[in-house]
């Protein structure tokens, strides 16, 4: 069922999870909502990621541990090839299990769904990084035991995670085992694993099963203190190590069993345990993986990562988190006063994007992160649209990595270009190793609005930071080639005046509309595209001659390709309707039948798990806000009267069946007026995850969501823009909140923003002066404390309520008649036989 998150703003059980600003907190256990459980206690840092799995390895939904860009390689199986069509299958490897910890007291296993549990509390810790449970269990014998454990994936060192688990008797003696394992579950040895009830439902989002055999073992041993096993992927040739040290420390008598076979390693201490004398146990993993190193080698490299914990303890490696993510908060945090459900929503989300590219280091930006395997570990556009900016303006050396992985994936975007038959460079719609992966090329390949995306990332990223030597040295490559893609996939059409550049059989976000002429976010972020590569390169040539040299022979820039450029973002068509004064999401959208949301059952959505997509097709129906994104990203190029027409005709039509949806409609929702719908749309987007809105946060979390919660604080409730070089500031502060205060780094400067209803204030935190426009007044923020600006309200205010209902009827100088209804043939056959009944017998 939806929920109203316009009306009632917080849909979580705070009886369970209750509020706390700086931690996701569970007071009792349930096996209701595991896979849900297991994403939200998810540990991560960009490399390596663990999802929430309880230690004792059982009550599961999905035992998962993850490396980005790890992945298995398969044959696409198309059921009528065609040239042209994606070949090769892309699904990150669920690699070697180290959480698992199973404990035995009296030789009675401890199974959380079937235990007695007295006391019960896990938290996940935003300020240091670390997962930690506490419970108390009365054994079927009546025996208490305190069990407490911590799980730390670590910022500091990537390829490192740390967990410690402590057993205490607290009633009496009792013999306590403790099997501590390294499983290799992705090849199906983990005797415990419970599919999950809905693993057999169909679901586009989910990654496919790999049905053969993926981790071919390559050596497995294991001594008093350390265990090690490493794989080769069968297909991909990736290979991977992964060795575990392992401590106790106890006043108890025990003894200690070491095993180690192919897909199987185990530590298992027996313990006499005595009553008030804990048991603790510290297991120190390290994974390192190639694209083809021998295994041998990142063996080594293993052993020597954990030589180093072993050199500096554990308690040193717990000290450096806390202090990279106290780093990390005095660059990111986002205050949101008087709300502290709000605030704690607020910083779960953040602190996923942490954990999602914290140590990517020129690999991408997987659409779950390392938190699961939904989308099979691909990275897509929404990376580039909804992560890099924040990654740009509070972590600019991360979002660095992610571009430069962009520009190694060059080479294989030139030849994905070719096989479709154009010049230049074309990314691939999804992908792990820069080859595309999508099969289903309507909603995939033709989504070319790809290249302006990833162009535009790189031209914020730049504005934001300074870094024009990036820019210079490999950025501008990235540029060029995405540029000539477009020259060469549009057409001109018209004369004179009226000729204008177009782009025919493309598919924008929007995936409910597919293979069309002139989809307007494709247009116009091909535009800035190409506009953008047509100054930077009269940048370079005008001031740096010698780069410019370089980069003509580099690339073979011929004569007349920048004017070319520019032509082509100056004649690009932008489709407008004079009758309905919108921007039609493409050239043809207006001309369908519009899709009755408001009479759409529940249960028959999200539309794709229920509608054949050619269905879909026919109606004006929207999975996500694809002309209203194009408003915010593309703001400059529209009017504000445009924006608001534009918002109030696509929002009924709009499903929101995808998790970026929300968070641009609450973006300029605050930007035209629609205050409530703006705070709704917000709080849809803040707990996509958190409540499973969307059903489907067991298969991981939705990191560009998370990153378009900052972009709806910042761009929607802040105000920022920087179109055109300029950072410019008109909030919206909600009506509801007392203040907005958020950090942003330009060109190597930190300033905070701290939003009022009455003021803006700015603090130069560190670094030089830095110039900001509030409403059209242009201030210097410099070093001789805050910069104040008083603000008479916060924008326009629309009081009217924005029904649901798509307009219809008759309208415009052209009488287009609109309708609206739901493809229902059962409805059609209950009508049909209602005739039948009520006319008159012969």
């Amino acid at each position: 069922m939806r929920r109203d998150l316009q009306n009632d703003p917080d849909p979580i059980d705070r009886t369970r999870f209750p509020v706390d600003e700086w931690a996701w907190r569970e007071t009792w256990y349930s096996a209701d909502d595991l896979g849900l459980t297991e994403t939200a206690f998810a540990v991560g840092n960009g490399y390596l990621g663990m999802r929430g799995n309880v230690e004792e390895g059982r009550d599961v939904h999905s035992h998962g541990t993850y490396v980005n860009g790890f992945h298995e390689t398969w044959q696409i199986r198309h059921a009528e090839e065609a040239f042209g069509f994606a070949q090769t299958g892309q699904t990150i490897v669920n690699v070697p299990d180290v959480k698992t910890i199973k404990v035995y007291v009296d030789d009675e296993p401890l199974m959380l769904s079937m235990a007695e549990l007295l006391e019960y509390e896990r938290t996940l810790d935003f300020r240091d990084g670390m997962l930690r449970r506490g419970l108390v269990w009365r054994t079927p014998s009546g025996n208490r035991v305190r069990i407490d454990s911590t799980r730390m994936v670590s910022f500091e060192q990537r390829h490192l995670a740390v967990m410690t688990f402590e057993v205490t008797l607290l009633d009496r003696d009792a013999p306590v085992a403790i099997s501590s394992q390294v499983l290799n579950r992705q090849d199906g040895t983990d005797d415990y694993h419970v599919s999950s009830p809905q693993s057999g439902a169909f679901d586009p989002r989910r990654a496919s099963r790999l049905s053969e055999r993926v981790l071919d073992p390559q050596s497995h041993w294991c001594s008093d203190r350390r265990t090690v096993l490493s794989y080769r992927c069968v297909d991909s040739g990736m290979t991977l190590a992964v060795a575990v040290d392992h401590e106790i420390e106890t006043d108890n008598e025990f003894e200690e069993l070491n095993h180690a076979e192919e897909d199987l390693g185990k530590k298992i201490y027996r313990v006499r345990g005595e009553v008030g004398q804990t048991i603790r146990i510290t297991k120190v993993a390290a994974y390192h993986t190639s694209r083809g190193v021998p295994t041998r080698e990142l063996v080594d490299r293993a052993r020597r990562t954990l030589d180093r914990v072993r050199d500096v303890g554990v308690a040193a490696t717990h000290e450096e988190q806390r202090r990279w993510l106290d780093r990390f908060w005095a660059d990111s945090d986002v205050e949101v006063e008087g709300h502290p459900a709000v605030q704690q929503a607020v910083r779960w989300n953040l602190f996923q994007l942490a954990q999602a590219s914290g140590r990517i280091e020129q690999v991408g930006i997987p659409a779950k992160g390392v938190s699961g395997s939904g989308y099979e570990g691909h990275y897509f556009w929404d990376s580039e649209t909804y992560v890099l900016p924040f990654l740009s303006y509070t972590s600019p050396w991360i979002a660095r990595g992610a571009l430069r992985f962009r520009y190694l994936m060059l080479p294989a975007a030139r030849r994905r270009a070719a096989e479709l038959s154009n010049t230049g460079a074309l990314y691939p719609w999804r992908t792990i190793n820069g080859e595309e992966a999508s099969a289903y090329y309507a909603a995939g390949t033709a989504q070319y609005h790809i290249n302006a995306d990833i162009a535009f990332a790189l031209c914020k990223y730049v504005q934001a930071s300074g870094d024009d030597e990036f820019m210079l040295r490999e950025g501008i490559d990235i540029l060029v080639e995405t540029a000539r893609m477009w020259t060469d996939l549009g057409f001109w059409l018209g004369r004179d005046e009226a000729r204008r550049f177009h782009l025919h059989g493309v598919t924008g976000p929007d995936e409910y509309t597919t293979v069309v002429n002139n989809n307007l976010f494709t247009n116009v972020m091909a535009s800035d595209n190409l506009r953008q590569a047509a100054r930077w390169a009269e940048r370079v040539r005008d001031e740096h001659p010698e780069a410019w040299d370089r980069i003509v022979a580099r690339l073979d820039l011929g004569e007349g390709e920048v004017e070319e450029w520019a032509a082509c973002a100056a004649g690009m068509y932008v489709p407008y309707d004079e009758d309905l004064r919108v921007h039609p999401q493409d050239q043809h959208f207006l001309e369908r039948e519009v899709w009755d949301l408001t009479a759409t059952p529940d249960e028959k959505r999200p539309l794709l798990l229920h509608y054949h997509p050619l269905v879909i097709y026919r109606f004006q129906v929207l999975k996500q806000a694809d002309v209203v994104a194009a408003l915010f990203l593309q703001g400059q190029m529209f009017s504000q009267e445009e924006k608001r027409n534009d918002f109030e005709y696509y929002d009924p039509l709009t499903t929101g069946d995808s998790t970026l949806s929300s968070v641009v409609q609450s973006i300029i929702a605050a930007e035209v007026g629609h205050r409530k719908l703006a705070l709704g749309y917000f709080h849809s987007g803040l707990y996509v995850d958190l409540a499973d809105l969307h059903g489907n946060a067991s298969d991981g979390v939705h990191v560009a969501s998370t990153g378009g919660v900052w972009n709806a604080l910042v761009y929607g409730f802040g105000g920022m823009r920087d179109h055109n070089g300029t950072l410019t500031f008109d909030p919206r502060l909600p009506e509801e909140w007392p203040s907005l205060r958020f950090r942003i780094a330009v060109r190597g400067s930190r300033l905070l923003v701290e939003l009022a209803r009455d003021r803006i204030a700015f603090t130069l935190r560190s670094g030089d002066a830095v110039e900001v426009v509030v409403r059209g007044e242009r201030v210097e923020v410099g070093a001789d404390g805050p910069t104040v600006m008083a603000l008479t309200g916060q924008g326009p205010v629309i009081e009217e309520t924005l029904g649901r209902r798509p307009r219809v009827g008759v309208t415009g100088d052209h009488e287009m008649v609109f309708t609206a209804g739901v493809p229902d043939p059962e409805r059609e056959r209950r009508r049909r036989g209602s005739r039948r009944q009520t006319s008159p017998t012969s």
